[in-house]
Formats: C-alpha cells, structure tokens, sequence
C-alpha cells in the first residue's frame, strides 16, 4: 500500500506493465528502482488448488464470510442521508475538512534499493486468493454512516496483483505483508480504528485489511472533495488523472491519503505511473479470468 513502483511485472495483451510490492499508507515520496527477481507469472505448480483449510481464530472472531444479502447488523440504525445533488462530477477546487480525523500512522523510511523481499508461511491456492478477495470485496465498511460505499471486485483484484501479483505470502524489505502490502503499523491502526482482529500475515484477512484501507480512502476523499458522492466509477474520469474519486483513491493506496488529499488543496495524484497500471489491470489484468 506504499512503495516503489516497478517490482513486480506482467504483461496482458499488448501492454507491458510495471506492478510493484507495496506497503500501504504515508507521506509521499518518489518512486524507487528496485531489483526483481519474482516470475513473470505466479507459478501454478506453486498455487496448485490444495485443500481449504479452517479458518483461523481471526476470521472466526469476525464471523462467516460477508453474505451478498444484507444482515441485520449491517442495517443503519440511523434515517440515511440524502444522496448529494451535484452539477458535477469534477473534485471541488478547494475541499471541504476531512471527517474523518483518526487517520493512518506516517509511512516509515523506504527501505536501500538493494533489500530483497522473502517469504513467510505457505503460498495459498489461486482458488483460495480469489475466494479470498472476492469476500472482502463484498464486504460492506460503512454500514451506517456511508453503506453506499462499495469496492469494486475488479479494483481489488487489480490491487492485489498490482501489489504482489497476488503472492499471499510474500514480505517486501520495506515490511509490506501478503496480498495486499499491507503495512503492520496500518494494519495495527485498522484494527483499533474498526474495533477488529484482523491478522496481517492471514490472507483472508490481509485482503479485508487491503480492501477496508480502500473503502476508508474513499470515504476520506469522497466527504473532501466529491461532497460524499462515493462513487468509485471509471466513467466519471476524464483524461485529466486528478478528474475522480476512483484514480484518487487508487493513488492514495500507494502513496498515502496525505499526499493526495491535503486541506485547502486541491486534489492530487502524485504517482500516474501507479494509478495508469492499476487502472489497466482493472480491465486487462489475466487474474480477472481466474
């Protein structure tokens, strides 16, 4: 969720992307160079369907997996708000102040350009990985205050490949963790911050921590500049990359909500190269397919 951007890297169709192995959260800095020595694809003897196996205490202390119907814990307790009238889709040119003031921890030093990332636990199945995004994708975050806030299945996925190429036992130099990158510090923060257990080096749970960091950029963004217009639809972008929320929220995965959301400011995207990847993985990425 914050790191380099050229790590990881796959090619689909005719465009070769550069993906990376990120951690996620921070203040903004440039991108790094760094060694790869990950496969082009992730090995399928490697991720060769096996068993699932239980669930850990983690998961069970949340619950079965989300539902596509809504339970009656998720019901709002509270009259929903009126959806916000707008004349147009475009971020406002100064924001209003965030809402939400409890916010990541600052992002630790990068690590030197020559730290090789390694490996902990058992590599899950393709199967398992899948299963596993398409669960926290169908999660609702905000059920009371925002429950209109929905995360795309194909942005998590994209994510996911973007940050690890899907390697749910990967660990970078830098301390990004599994699926999504996740950095223990923020992992610590969501966890208190939602009141979770959520264990980092799970991959059921790395993925609801990637996805839950998503949903909490997009309400962060969406209440600052799209007057709690949540949506995260590509069709409201236009070729400038600062245009909507979905680019916003996909750059701040990477480079942290401060160095994209900033008071008095306007909105910013300080990492295209990251935001153009995701974005065409989001509609071209193989992991799609699985």
């Amino acid at each position: 969720m914050r790191r380099g951007i050229s790590r990881w890297a796959t090619a689909s169709t005719a465009l070769l992307l550069a993906v990376g192995i990120a951690g996620c959260g921070g203040e903004e800095r440039p991108p790094r160079e760094v060694a790869v020595d990950l496969p082009s694809e992730v090995p399928v003897d490697v991720l060769a369907d096996q068993p699932t196996e239980a669930a850990p205490p983690a998961v069970e202390a949340m619950g079965v997996a989300p539902s596509t119907k809504p339970s009656p814990s998720a019901t709002p307790t509270a009259k929903a708000k009126p959806k916000p009238t707008r004349t147009s889709t475009a971020p406002l040119a100064k924001p209003k102040p965030p809402t939400e003031t409890r916010v990541p921890p600052p992002q630790p030093k990068p690590a030197s350009s020559g730290c090789q990332h390694s490996y902990k636990g058992t590599q899950a199945t393709v199967s398992q990985v899948k299963s596993a995004l398409s669960d926290a994708a169908a999660r609702t975050y905000w059920p009371t205050s925002a429950p209109d806030i929905k995360i795309p299945l194909n942005l998590v996925k994209a994510t996911a490949w973007q940050e690890s190429g899907w390697q749910s036992n990967v660990v970078a130099c830098d301390g990004g963790i599994g699926l999504m990158q996740v950095m223990p510090a923020t992992a610590d923060w969501m966890n208190q911050r939602f009141g979770q257990s959520y264990d980092i080096n799970d991959y059921r749970d790395n993925a609801y921590l990637g996805a839950n960091y998503l949903a909490w950029l997009t309400k962060y963004i969406g209440d600052m500049y799209f007057e709690s217009d949540y949506r995260l639809d590509a069709a409201l972008c236009t070729s400038e990359l600062n245009s909507c929320l979905l680019n916003a929220v996909i750059s701040a995965y990477n480079y942290g909500h401060n160095a994209v959301a900033r008071e008095g400011q306007p909105l910013a995207v300080p990492n295209p190269q990251y935001v153009e990847n995701v974005r065409s993985l989001m509609t071209t990425c193989k992991c799609l397919s699985y």
